[in-house]
């Protein structure tokens, strides 16, 4: 199983003059997960190279064991320096996708061309997706097979509005991910902030928060053949 895990190059929270990009456990808990079990990871981000960390993600009360690992790990930190550009991915050389989330992927990866169409490509397909936290955002423009959004009527989950009040951004990030998600006709729904909590719609995994990353990955491996 191939597997490929995309992430955000974006750094500005807004023009509120601090930075942001991609959410640390979002990316260690999954990336381990999947390494664990033997599987071939390729990491892109927009941009290629090495992309932004959310500075906040790295702050001491935000730390677990999958990052702690991430760190004193030499070859996974080589991995995510030497991301490899989206736009030079092709959608038929994987098995399915997983967009780690952070506030980044709002401003870039949402309205990014290349990663709308990697995404219907691999639907098409039946390929697993996954998203977690603010990632499913990214489906804003993403249709299905039948030319309505890949969303509709489908039963999904993703940073809640309560969780963007609690971190006092509602009114920076370009768009609410539930408002999003709602407005697409997508079920939304979630647990209680901060816990994991992971919903499953055939090819469609998403995850409410941080704290969802690893059973979001647990799932994408699930769908692993033979």
């Amino acid at each position: 199983m191939n597997v490929l895990m995309v992430l955000t190059s974006h750094d500005t929270l807004g023009d509120t003059g601090r930075k942001t990009g991609f959410w640390l456990e979002e990316f260690a808990a999954p990336y381990f997960v999947l390494h664990d079990a033997g599987i071939a990871i390729t990491v892109a981000s927009v941009k290629g190279g090495q992309p932004p960390l959310d500075p906040k993600s790295d702050e001491p009360q935000f730390q677990t064991d999958a990052t702690e690992r991430f760190k004193a790990d030499a070859a996974a930190r080589e991995v995510l320096a030497n991301t490899v550009k989206l736009a030079d991915v092709n959608a038929a050389d994987f098995d399915a996708v997983f967009y780690p989330g952070g506030h980044g992927p709002l401003w870039d990866l949402a309205e990014d061309e290349t990663s709308i169409a990697l995404l219907e490509a691999m639907n098409a397909a039946g390929k697993p997706l996954a998203l977690v936290c603010h990632a499913p955002g990214v489906l804003r423009h993403v249709k299905g097979t039948d030319g309505k959004p890949l969303v509709a009527g489908r039963p999904v989950t993703g940073f809640a509005n309560s969780e963007e009040e609690a971190v006092g951004l509602t009114k920076v990030v370009p768009f609410l991910v539930e408002d999003e998600l709602k407005a697409l006709g997508g079920r939304f729904s979630q647990g209680d902030d901060w816990s994991s909590y992971v919903l499953e719609d055939g090819n469609l995994i998403t995850g409410q928060n941080p704290a969802s990353s690893t059973e979001a990955a647990r799932r994408l491996l699930a769908h692993r053949k033979g």
